[in-house]
């Protein structure tokens, strides 16, 4: 059983088989030479992992995303916050910012905002003369905070892997989420400062005035989602399903930048996305039941209990372990497979699974934008053109500012769960 569940996934993933292959592989040879359970509970398994209502708002929220993504929703959210921001050293890497953060609030998905954003900003930082490693690092990494934000995907299969409660979880993400883009932005602004980085034009109030009074209508996209869901008038599904409809109006009757041949392309793109996060699900979920069945999470709990161990080192571990792991393996997988593993454990050192929700996803996060295998490197260096190794060598700050987050996020749980109860008071 060991060379199923632990010596074939690692070598199948070395040898570079892509990872819904390798857990489905992984779990088929266990059900076949080491379990006596009929292979029909393969089957059933990949569908019943996948039959959740939970999971509807994938695809919604993924097509509104891409509809948004398509017009210039993006570009007046730029203009909104850089004549906000006015004449302060760094604006445009202080915009980039903060346009991530409002544009992660919309879909959800970090490496659309990566090719979508990069492509306004990088050219901006480009003609102000921005450091390209600078600009690069920036572009790769601020995309992480966007499954940190809610709406976020990877919560959606944490809050189903961990049966809790997606609201509460998306709650739970808010401060995480703008302490990390206040790190970076004062980053932004202190490095700025320091290698004497040009500034815009001050800031004007009529100028101010005619950008928000052109992006109202794409900045009223996270206002919907998000204040429908704290304010108890809809699920985070219907939030999704209200989004796509929002999406598709303001694209298509408010800007009249789509046509409807191109809303019906948008959504056969979805499609193809969605089918893509529903074979990793369902393959993942499989391989977390294999694991279940034979017990290894009951014998990691009684493992761990027998070792003594303190709350915050056990939590150091999970870190170490979620970091190493987030560097190979998509975060969708990560969670799906890690998840029934590691809640008992942190349960039986009474840490709450919210707060614990945020440390998953923070870390995986991370994963995103650290080499070697960053999905955020490989987007900026096809979407953008940015050499890997002008990529690799910008990130390391913001590694650096990330990791000092997921300290505080770890350790300071109050920052998850006061956030939590915070948006959630009026619910």
């Amino acid at each position: 059983m060991t060379f199923a569940l632990a010596v074939l996934p690692v070598a199948l993933l070395l040898a570079g088989f892509p990872i819904y292959l390798v857990l489905l592989a992984s779990a088929s040879v266990a059900l076949v030479f080491f379990m006596n359970v009929p292979l029909a509970a393969l089957h059933q398994n990949l569908y019943g992992a996948i039959d959740s209502f939970a999971l509807l708002a994938v695809p919604f929220f993924l097509y509104a995303g891409e509809l948004m993504g398509r017009g210039s929703v993006a570009a007046r959210i730029v203009d909104v916050v850089q004549a906000g921001v006015g004449s302060v050293r760094g604006s445009l890497g202080l915009t980039t910012v903060g346009t991530s953060a409002i544009f992660g609030a919309i879909s959800g998905a970090s490496a659309a905002t990566v090719a979508t954003i990069g492509k306004i900003m990088l050219p901006a930082m480009r003609g102000a003369r921005y450091p390209e490693t600078f600009s690069a690092g920036l572009i790769t990494a601020v995309g992480a905070i966007d499954i940190i934000i809610p709406p976020s995907i990877p919560m959606i299969i944490y809050g189903m892997s961990a049966e809790e409660s997606i609201p509460r979880l998306y709650a739970a993400g808010v401060l995480p989420g703008l302490l990390i883009a206040g790190l970076l932005a004062a980053y932004v602004f202190w490095y700025a400062r320091r290698t004497g980085m040009p500034a815009a034009g001050p800031f004007k109030g009529p100028a101010f005035a005619r950008a928000l009074a052109r992006g109202v209508w794409a900045l009223g996209a996270p206002v919907i989602i998000l204040g429908g869901i704290y304010g108890g008038v809809f699920s985070p599904v219907e939030a999704a399903g209200v989004a796509c409809v929002y999406a598709a109006l303001v694209t298509r009757i408010v800007y009249r930048e789509l046509s409807w041949r191109e809303i019906v392309d948008a959504a056969a793109a979805t499609a193809l996305l969605t089918a893509q996060v529903l074979i990793i699900v369902a393959c993942a979920s499989v391989f977390s039941w294999v694991l279940t069945v034979n017990q290894v999470p009951v014998k990691l709990v009684q493992w761990i209990q027998g070792l003594a161990l303190e709350p915050w080192s056990v939590l150091a571990a999970i870190n170490v372990l979620l970091l190493v792991v987030g560097c190979f393996v998509d975060p969708l997988s990560a969670i799906i497979v890690l998840t029934p593993l590691l809640v008992p454990v942190v349960k039986s050192v009474g840490v709450d699974t919210v707060h614990f929700g945020l440390v998953v996803t923070v870390n995986l996060a991370i994963g995103l934008f650290h080499p070697p295998f960053g999905i955020n490197i490989f987007v900026a260096q096809s979407a953008l053109g940015l050499p890997l190794g002008t990529i690799y060598r910008g990130i390391l700050p913001f590694l650096v500012l990330y990791l000092v987050a997921l300290v505080l996020i770890t350790y300071v749980p109050q920052i998850s769960l006061w956030s939590m109860r915070l948006f959630l008071a009026g619910a």
